[in-house]
């Protein structure tokens, strides 16, 4: 199903391109499709803008056209920001004026709709509901990013509120935006809840993404789709006006084709923000991520392998051997970590999420416009039920009336599920820190599965995300190959306020891979 915003957005994008042909130069619009759909890295594009071969509007044009092109079967893009060509003008001229805006500068980014930004366009999270919900203000990640020189192009489909309404639900399907195809097989998941971030930028719509994650939302759909995804440290990155789940385990993470690409991204988001306590210390650990990104040499650097969260599949295991391969041939020293287990992980994590879920979308709806009419999660769910053959077509909302059902955060067993992040956190301290271990490494996720209304996602496979994702330290996933044609990540994850150490690690696995091709 498609909103019919979205088909007026495309018509509004289709009528500004016939206005701005004379802006968009030919040959440059050519060559700018063609880097585009290239995977071609941010310094090149960065370089070629420099250098005259193409505009940021040649750029974003090429980036509307394969929207609208595209998206059409890939369902990945919620609205269009109809401010964009306006925006990447201003960052021709301010170039052609000798200006430099930042190392985003001129490059269209795509945004997930839970993520505020200030121009004329819905935060909708993927619901109906918040049809309304125009705030123009921007998320403080939305603001870094633009004084970065980032062009915000688009908002992107996702799991409805990010994943946490049902125990059944189909991930990358929202009321608002229809279900996210995955960019390799459109029949598969593209995962959640960032999945429009996901395809979107896998398939060429745009070169870069900002997802937000609780518990896999940037990594599992950046591995599913054959992208590079960091879930940072809880507090690098701004949360304020990101339609929340959990304060606890919430943060925004950028996607894109490579490690540097992400790192370029990080080095603009990452930043203190009065109003978000959790970043208080942010400033002080933020770097330029890019910085020595290729320094790293992998001789001698310990790695610690998850070995009991590798799954049982054996197409992936090949896989995951042949990572741990090159790895090793890099000179790394591979540890095998037998039990990462920690005791009723589990059952708090969703203890936190409930608990928090309440309290933290009670505050953020009471932020929001007049024009949006539910105040409350209770309104939602009288919303849904009023609504249900718009929202609730193919699943419920039981983990929405169980949140709804929970007490405040004053609460015996909110407070005792609130532990799990310290018992987390000080596991995978002690186990790096035991065996002198810079980072470890499981396989992400396996590949996509079929994607299902019926009965909801089926997945039995390896996850490596719920200790990074409790703990609130940081967790990259890189591309490390194929199950019949599908995607695969490999999972770098490190102790906190690690961003750097994990994406020169990350670079060096990159490369050491793509030699071995």
């Amino acid at each position: 199903m498609r909103v019919r915003t979205l088909a007026v957005a495309f018509t509004a994008v289709m009528l500004l391109s016939a206005c701005q042909k004379s802006v968009v130069s030919s040959d440059g619009y050519g060559v700018a499709m063609a880097d585009l759909t290239g995977g071609v890295s941010v310094s090149d594009m960065q370089a070629h803008m420099a250098g005259g071969k193409y505009t940021s509007a040649d750029l974003t044009q090429a980036a509307l056209d394969q929207i609208k092109a595209k998206d059409g079967d890939l369902h990945s893009i919620i609205s269009i920001n109809p401010n964009a060509l306006a925006q990447a003008r201003a960052s021709d001229a301010a170039r052609k004026g000798g200006k430099a805006l930042g190392p985003l500068m001129g490059i269209p980014v795509l945004i997930k709709d839970n993520i505020e930004t200030a121009d004329p366009i819905a935060t909708t999270a993927g619901s109906l509901a918040l049809k309304d919900n125009i705030t123009h203000r921007d998320a403080p990640v939305v603001a870094n990013l633009r004084n970065g020189g980032a062009i915000i192009l688009a908002k992107t489909n996702l799991s409805e509120w990010a994943n946490i309404r049902s125990t059944r639900s189909v991930s990358g399907w929202s009321a608002t935006g229809g279900l996210t195809a995955n960019a390799y097989d459109h029949a598969r998941t593209a995962c959640g809840s960032s999945s429009g971030s996901g395809t979107a930028v896998a398939a060429g719509l745009a070169p870069l993404a900002v997802g937000t994650e609780t518990d896999g939302s940037v990594t599992c759909p950046s591995s599913m789709n054959g992208l590079v995804g960091l879930k940072p440290t809880v507090g690098l990155v701004s949360r304020t006006y990101v339609v929340p789940i959990s304060h606890s385990q919430d943060t925004p993470g950028p996607m894109g084709h490579s490690v540097a690409d992400v790192a370029v991204m990080l080095s603009v988001m990452a930043g203190r923000d009065a109003a978000d306590p959790a970043t208080g210390e942010a400033n002080a650990h933020r770097v330029d991520y890019t910085a020595n990104l290729a320094g790293l040499s992998l001789k001698g650097v310990r790695i610690g392998v998850l070995r009991d969260q590798v799954g049982k599949d054996v197409k992936t295991t090949i896989v995951f051997e042949a990572a741990l391969k090159a790895l090793a041939d890099a000179g790394a020293v591979l540890v095998d970590i037998k039990d990462s287990s920690v005791p009723d992980i589990g059952d708090d994590e969703m203890n936190i999420m409930m608990y928090e879920l309440k309290a933290d979308l009670n505050s953020y709806l009471a932020s929001t416009p007049a024009t949006v009419k539910p105040r409350t999660l209770a309104d939602i769910i009288a919303f849904n039920t009023a609504n249900a053959a718009q929202e609730m077509p193919y699943f419920g909302q039981e983990l929405f009336e169980r949140a709804q059902s929970t007490t405040g955060l004053n609460d015996p067993i909110y407070i005792k599920a609130t532990s799990a992040k310290a018992r987390a956190a000080a596991w995978l301290d002690d186990l790096l820190n035991a065996n002198s271990i810079a980072v470890l490494v499981a396989p992400t996720y396996g590949p996509a599965w079929m994607s299902d209304t019926v009965n909801g996602d089926q997945y039995s496979g390896p996850s490596a995300t719920q200790l990074p994702a409790v703990s609130g330290y940081p967790h990259l996933t890189v591309p490390m190959g194929t199950v019949q044609g599908l995607p695969v990540g490999l999972s770098f994850i490190g102790p906190k306020w690690s961003e750097a150490r994990l994406l020169q690690v990350g670079y060096a696995y990159e490369r050491a891979r793509t030699a071995k091709k």
